[in-house]
C-alpha cells in the first residue's frame, strides 16, 4: 500500500495556525476578557458546574467501551476496570482514588489474563 503525502505551502500551514490562534484567543477572551468582571446569572453558574462532570465521561467511555488495543472490541479487563473505577468513585466521593483503583484494577486483569 503506497501513501502520498501531500504537503502544504508555508503560506496555507502559518494561516491555519494563525487562525487556530486568533480563534482560541477569541474563546477565552469572551469568557475572561468580557465576562470576567461580572456576575455571572445563577442559572448559568448551575449549568457550568456540570461541564467538568460531563467532560470526562464523554473522553474514557469511547475508550472503554471501543478500545483501540484490541481492535475495537470490548474487553472484559476494561469493562472490570471501569466499572471498579464507577463504585469506587460513587462510594469514596474521592475521584484520585477512583482513578488509581481503576488503574490497578486494569492493570492487574491484563497481567493475570496475559
Amino acid at each position: 500500500m503506497t501513501e502520498t503525502v501531500q504537503a502544504f505551502d508555508q503560506a496555507t500551514l502559518w494561516t491555519v495556525i494563525a487562525g487556530l490562534a486568533i480563534g482560541s484567543f477569541a474563546l477565552r477572551f469572551v469568557f475572561i476578557g468580557l465576562v470576567g468582571n461580572r456576575a455571572m446569572p445563577t442559572w448559568l453558574l448551575r449549568h457550568l458546574r456540570y461541564t467538568a462532570v460531563a467532560i470526562l465521561p464523554a473522553l474514557v467511555t469511547p475508550l472503554v467501551i471501543w478500545p483501540a488495543a484490541t481492535g475495537g472490541e470490548p474487553d472484559a479487563a476494561r469493562m472490570a476496570a471501569a466499572g471498579m473505577t464507577l463504585a469506587v468513585g460513587l462510594l469514596t466521593r474521592n475521584v484520585v482514588a477512583a482513578i488509581f483503583s481503576g488503574a490497578v484494577t486494569l492493570f492487574g486483569l491484563l497481567y493475570l489474563l496475559g
